[in-house]
């Protein structure tokens, strides 16, 4: 399958999606949009694939939405950028399902059964860090820069990002990070809990390779899916609510050949063979 402004290669464990246009530092459009939905169906689809990583090519993660696009919107118009049309079910049968709670752009990425690591290599700014907030675990590399970047465009806090970026920092490192839409370095993002980890950028892919490799290799994917789903359903549960969902997906996970082979390979001091189910 071939993908426009994106790359895709599967290996090991792992599913690479590429956002390739490096020399406009990946800015975002309507192809890769969908070529982006499209990847990360066919990982979802893919028995063999435990683990997404999104990068970006060359020296850049995604520069926002594409400057020359932007500059043919007209008055009440919609963006060219968001004129995708490619849409895939990516409701899974583990866990809840949490396919009301997160539609637009880039929801799918969290009804994804499979984890998605975003590898910030270097610059995000507006869609792009949009983008990178989609994802359940985002690395940084230590020469990366991030910036919100609407309010300097004229422009409001988009595609969601209101939401996930206070359950992230908290509403005040939100509110300064839109509101002033200053650049940050990647060990300011990490202080406030933006991205998880920043790896040296000279080891970057390497380092976040090797943390999705132990995903792919050591952990259940049945339990993966369930996890995720969990999480991200429980934003819209109460307490009570997350406690019997677990008590019921636990039940379930005992029924699993995943369950067997966790408790076996642990007794016999061998590596695991999960399968997912």
């Amino acid at each position: 399958m071939t993908y426009e402004d994106l790359l895709y290669e599967s290996a090991e464990g792992i599913a690479a999606i590429t956002l390739n246009r490096p020399q406009a530092l990946n800015a975002y459009t309507a192809a890769m949009g969908q070529s982006l939905e499209r990847a990360v169906a066919a990982a979802a689809a893919d028995d063999s694939v435990r683990v997404v990583v999104l990068t970006g090519a060359g020296r850049g993660f995604c520069a926002g939405a594409d400057m020359n696009l932007l500059q043919k919107i007209k008055p009440g118009g919609q963006r060219v950028s968001q004129a995708q049309n490619v849409k895939h079910d990516f409701r899974s049968h583990l866990g809840p399902d949490v396919g009301a709670h997160f539609g637009g752009r880039f929801g799918y990425l969290l009804q994804c059964r499979k984890p998605v690591i975003a590898a910030i290599n270097g610059p995000a700014a507006g869609l792009g860090l949009v983008l990178a907030l989609y994802a359940d675990i985002r690395f940084a590399a230590s020469e990366a820069k991030l910036t919100t970047s609407f309010a300097q465009r004229g422009l409001i806090a988009e595609h969601g990002i209101s939401w996930l970026l206070p359950r992230l920092v908290g509403p005040a490192h939100a509110l300064d990070l839109l509101l002033s839409a200053r650049k940050i370095k990647a060990a300011e993002a990490e202080r406030l809990g933006l991205v998880n980890k920043v790896f040296p950028q000279e080891s970057f892919m390497p380092d976040v390779l090797a943390y999705a490799s132990a995903l792919a290799k050591t952990v259940s994917p049945r339990s993966t899916a369930v996890i995720k789903a969990q999480v991200w359903k429980a934003q819209f549960q109460d307490f009570n609510q997350a406690l019997e969902l677990a008590d019921a997906e636990m039940q379930k996970s005992f029924a699993s050949a995943d369950f067997k082979e966790g408790v076996a390979h642990f007794v016999e001091k061998r590596a695991p063979a999960f399968t997912g189910s």
